[in-house]
């Protein structure tokens, strides 16, 4: 079981053992711990536990993972279900290179003929995968669950707002579910905010200080990097200058921190999507909306709730919120797009993405093709307006159409559409537009 930090994953694991009505052990490993401490923490939860061989290892000492794993095959029973669970797996591997082939041989000689349930949990996603990869220990021996945020339709329903609005609560909390529960029903945006500001343990502040440094120490140049894309930029020049502080990172720096960051889930990158490829144009942004809300404006905003002065950290918030909601509310509509495309209307489209050059100017905000990252064809072009009491309108539709030529495998007569926060102005000849909640269906 697999998931971003913070997202529930050990709720959901406790919450489905305490349902059982079978034994079960959890153990939660610590990262960087001394192996011989570790170990002997987990022969001691088993001995204290409620499985029916618990007391056949009490006094049993592990002098590695193999041992301490049998000890686990000992106190599970023969005949009837129990559950296991290791939560923070990843950081056990990184710990001892010797626990991911113990955990096999373990498995195969002994756990896998009994009725146990074994649940692995960890929050590296992409040392989670590897687990599994071919060549690896516990290769074709495992089923992967991934635990997604809660989506926007979620998002509406626990906290009782109109689609327009629940989107926008959406791009605060990302869905993460304790930052979305603090949220209650039928409160505005403004006033979530203050609440929360006013907190300096609020859920909205402390869970994204609690993922980062579960992975990026603040010192880190991942954590710069971070940083940088979470202050709006976007290009790989640019991320290298504003994370390098007195001057940029290195491109050898910084490449293959990318990729981890990437590889991790916690970075995203975007390419634009034509008939043409362009793998060279990148556009990088933080994958999840609440991360990147946080990083934003609430990370060097925390001393200031801190000494009681959150109205200024709202303040800074609502000054930029509209601009920052544009660029924001991008990636969750193409999202939206694409669990509802194809459809009657545009059987065609496998892809929804945006379309820029190096330049930025033009920058296509939808584009529907028939495949990525190289799309055949076009299907139609778009443009995304998010506002409260601004509808798209003539100067909208004008501005796509001087623009659409300039993407590869566009031609004149290439459908254009509109996504609006606020409606669609009449007689506009546009193929389609979808508004809140026509996005919000999408999710259910």
């Amino acid at each position: 079981m697999t998931g971003r930090r913070r997202v529930g994953k050990s709720r959901l694991v406790q919450e489905f053992c305490d349902r059982a009505g079978v034994p079960y052990v959890v153990f939660q490993a610590t990262r960087g711990r001394n192996q011989v401490a570790e170990r002997a923490d987990f022969v001691g939860m088993l001995a204290q536990s409620a499985l029916p061989g618990a007391e056949l290892i009490a006094g049993v000492q592990a002098g590695d993972w193999n041992q301490a794993l049998r000890a686990l095959a000992v106190a599970v029973p023969d005949q009837t279900p129990s559950i296991a669970v290791i939560d923070e797996v990843p950081w056990l591997v990184e710990q001892d290179r010797e626990f991911e082939g113990a955990l096999q041989t373990v498995w195969d000689r002994h756990l896998s003929a009994k009725p146990v349930l074994l649940i692995l949990v960890g929050s590296d996603l992409s040392v989670m995968e590897a687990l599994q990869s071919y060549g690896r220990p516990f290769f074709g021996r495992a089923a992967k669950m991934t635990v997604q945020p809660l989506h926007p339709a979620d998002v509406a329903v626990m906290t009782g707002l109109d689609a327009a609005d629940a989107i926008d609560a959406f791009l605060i909390t990302g869905g993460f579910p304790e930052v979305v529960q603090a949220w209650q029903p039928g409160m505005n945006r403004v006033d979530y905010l203050r609440e929360s500001l006013s907190n300096p343990l609020s859920a909205l502040l402390m869970a994204g200080e609690l993922s980062l440094l579960g992975e990026f120490p603040e010192t880190s140049h991942s954590r710069a990097i971070l940083s940088a894309a979470g202050s709006g930029k976007r290009t790989f020049s640019a991320i290298a200058t504003e994370a390098g502080g007195a001057s940029p990172l290195a491109s050898g720096t910084l490449s293959p921190l990318l990729s981890t960051l990437i590889g991790k889930r916690v970075l995203a990158v975007d390419t634009p999507l034509s008939t043409k490829p362009d793998t060279k144009n990148k556009r990088y942004r933080i994958a999840d909306p609440y991360l990147r809300f946080w990083l934003a404006f609430l990370d060097r905003g925390i001393p200031l709730v801190e000494r009681g002065r959150g109205e200024r950290v709202l303040a800074t918030i609502e000054r930029s919120w509209t601009s920052w909601r544009g660029r924001a509310v991008e990636p969750v509509v193409r999202q939206a797009l694409s669990r509802l495309l194809p459809d009657d209307r545009w059987p065609e489209t496998g892809a929804i993405g945006g379309w820029w050059n190096r330049q930025n100017n033009p920058e296509i905000d939808l584009v529907g093709a028939d495949r990525e990252p190289v799309a055949r064809h076009v299907q139609f072009l778009g443009s995304i307006k998010w506002l409260e009491n601004g509808s798209f309108g003539r100067h909208e539709y004008e501005s796509l159409v001087r623009d659409m030529l300039a993407v590869p495998g566009a031609e004149t007569g290439t459908p254009l559409v509109a996504v609006s926060r606020s409606g669609v102005d009449d007689g506009l000849p546009l193929a389609a537009h979808w508004g809140p909640e026509d996005l919000l269906a999408a999710w259910h």
